[in-house]
């Protein structure tokens, strides 16, 4: 599970981990996550890293830190990341990506087969 990529800063790639996982109701809410100490030693950084990663659920109001407990999914949580992370792809991800599809001329009937293969293949 520490397989982090040089394009984003660990923080980010850990504060997105713990999104799919409240995303995919792996932990629900008003269940606690994982603490900072057992995160960091999983995926071998520090504890500051993994700090800084809940901070920025904390900032976005989905987890809440419960003093001597732990830290927390709010109730709601999952509908805030998904109208978070969706204003997120709207706004920074997909200008990119239309900017690319414009660039290689793609048109919507490619887009669009391209993606029904890529099921296939991933059912397989």
């Amino acid at each position: 599970m520490d397989d982090f990529h040089t394009s984003q800063p660990i923080f980010v790639q850990i504060r997105q981990r713990l999104t799919e996982m409240i995303l995919r109701g792996s932990v629900g809410e008003g269940e606690a996550l994982p603490s900072v100490r057992q995160i960091a030693a999983d995926l071998s950084v520090n504890p500051l890293t993994v700090t800084k990663a809940f901070e920025a659920l904390v900032d976005i109001g989905v987890v809440e830190k419960r003093r001597g407990l732990g830290m927390f999914v709010k109730t709601g949580a999952r509908a805030e990341l998904l109208a978070h992370e969706r204003d997120k792809f709207l706004k920074e991800d997909w200008p990119r990506i239309a900017a690319q599809i414009k660039a290689l001329d793609l048109d919507l009937s490619t887009l669009l087969s391209s993606s029904t293969a890529t099921k296939v293949q991933k059912n397989d």
